[in-house]
Formats: structure tokens, sequence, C-alpha cells
């Protein structure tokens, strides 16, 4: 292991009453071996051994652990592992082995007070109500929010819900509230979400997901191509892209444009938008009188303002 990318985490992991492992939460992390970049406070905090949660029906059990980044996760505290380094921006998108991870994690029933296994919640709600407290369920899902485990500095995150752990927000990021980022995706420096950014995107300095826009990801579609967008672009409201976008580029609010889609160059020829993808300085539009989409320089098309400082100074 000689030429492996290591990283080593502390904290702690629950499991439930079967074995499975339901979360993990590292409050130490770095890059190396455990044994030499873990600070001496460590050992001390995690010396209280397992702890049982008979309200949850689950053990609270201190965990420390290395792994190779480059090779694929062995375990649920293992990717848990990885989204914390994505969101404490130790490691970039893309730049970590994800392979399996969803078959690593279990479904886990997210409340209020704190993970459970689905097949026990009704006798967590049980035990709860008869010590007079209500359980809120905030999901059933795989993945929790980020702001549970990791709370980046210089952010903002309007509705906490919105931001799955694993997700890359740089210092300067506001996500509002129907703004949405998946685990390995996210930001690379200022910029504002009011939109959906899928796994494996990532948004340069500067750029503007507007109000319901929407950026392609891996996930559903099966495709492999990494969509990126970069810096000081706009990708206007309900609009959305399958291809990547270069620098200073604007998509007009409600254009979806995709690998498929033609578009107009200002030369008269039609190429598919996919033969455009990265290109810099590029405004995509669609012609109100033909309805042809259409894309122009954007010494042509104007440009828009950027975004307010003000609102990012977090």
């Amino acid at each position: 292991m000689t030429d492996a990318r290591l990283a080593w985490g502390a904290g702690f992991e629950t499991v439930a009453r079967d074995g499975t492992t339901l979360d993990a939460w590292f409050r130490w992390i770095g890059w190396g071996e455990f044994g030499d970049a873990a600070p001496e406070e460590v050992d001390a905090a995690l010396a209280g051994g397992d702890r049982r949660d008979d309200l949850r029906k689950v053990t609270v059990r201190p965990i420390r652990l290395t792994v190779d980044v480059d090779a694929a996760p062995s375990s649920a505290a293992d990717v848990y592992l990885r989204l914390h380094l994505l969101s404490h921006r130790l490691a970039a998108p893309n730049t970590l082995n994800l392979d399996g991870v969803f078959g690593q994690l279990n479904t886990v029933a997210w409340t209020d007070l704190g993970p459970v296994a689905p097949t026990d919640l009704d006798e967590v709600r049980l035990a709860a109500r008869a010590a007079g407290r209500h359980v809120n369920v905030k999901g059933l899902d795989k993945f929790p929010q980020m702001l549970d485990y990791v709370v980046p500095a210089g952010v903002r995150i309007a509705d906490a819900s919105r931001v799955r752990l694993g997700a890359h927000l740089a210092d300067g990021t506001v996500v509002m509230h129907e703004g949405f980022c998946n685990y390995n995706a996210g930001t690379l420096g200022v910029a504002m979400v009011e939109g959906r950014i899928s796994q494996g995107v990532v948004l340069g300095d500067h750029t503007d997901l507007g109000g319901g826009a929407s950026i392609q990801g891996t996930l559903s579609g099966g495709g492999t191509e990494r969509i990126s967008v970069g810096t000081n672009c706009l990708i206007g409201a309900n609009a959305g892209i399958g291809i990547s976008l270069g620098d200073n580029c604007v998509v007009q609010a409600g254009l979806y444009v995709v690998g498929g889609t033609l578009v107009k160059l200002p030369d008269g020829t039609v190429v598919k938008a996919k033969e455009l993808s990265g290109i810099n300085d590029m405004l995509f539009l669609q012609h109100s009188q033909t309805g042809a989409v259409e894309a122009r320089t954007r010494n042509e098309g104007g440009s828009w303002q950027g975004l307010n400082a003000a609102l990012h100074k977090n």
C-alpha cells in the first residue's frame, strides 16, 4: 500500500441490533495513516467504549479507521469517511473512488433522536410516546443531510434537508430553499444555488444556478460523462443542461440544452450541443419566433452583471 492514498477518521458509528451500521460520524479526519496523524485527544475521547441507546435500539460505538480512497469502499463506515472528506473540503468531487456506495449503505430512518433502523421504528415510536416524547422522522434514505455531520465554514444553507452528506460546498456558497446538492458534487468557489446539482456535477467560481434549474448527473441516466460548469456562468430559472459549460456562459431561462439538442451557430450552421460542450463565452437561447435553439458569442448577446457580493459574505 505504499502508493495508496490513505485517509483516516475517528469518531462514532451507530449500529442497529441486527448488526448493520446505520451511520458513522467522524469528529477527527485527515490524510495518511490513523496512528501517524491522529491527535492525542482522540484516544481519550473514544475511551468510553460502546454505549447502548435503549430508546433507539442501537449501540453507539467508537471507531478508528484508515482507508485507501482509490480502492472501492469496503463498508458503510468506509463510505461515511469518504463523504466526510468531501464535505470537509479535504477532497474535491470526482477524486475519490465511490464505486458501489449504494450497496454498502443501509436505508435509515433519520429522526430527531438520531438514526434508527426502519424495522425498529414502530418500537422506537412506542417507547418514545411512553416517555412523553414524539419522534420526528425527517427522511428515509441511505444518505443523511450534511449539516447533521459537517458544517463547512462560510456557507449558507436555507433548508438543511436539501444538501446531502458528501456535498462539497466552497466558502461563499449560498444554497437557497429550493436549491439541492447531491453527494460527490458541489461548488468550487462563490456560488448561488437555487436549482439542482446532481451527483458528480461541479460549479465554478461566481456561478449562479437559477431557481428550478437542473444539471444532469450520471446516477439515473446510466451515462458516464461528468458535467461541469465553469466560472462566471448563469443558468437561468427553470433552465437545464446535459453538457458542460466553459467560463462566462449563459443559458436562457426555461431552456434545456442536452447533448442531442440541435443548436444554430452564429455562422448559420447547425450542430448537436454535445459538440459545444465545455466552450467558453457562449449564450444559449431559444429564438422567440422560430423556436430554434441558438448559440451566440457573449459579445453579441450582452453579459449578465454577476453575483451580488453582499449575499455571499457568509
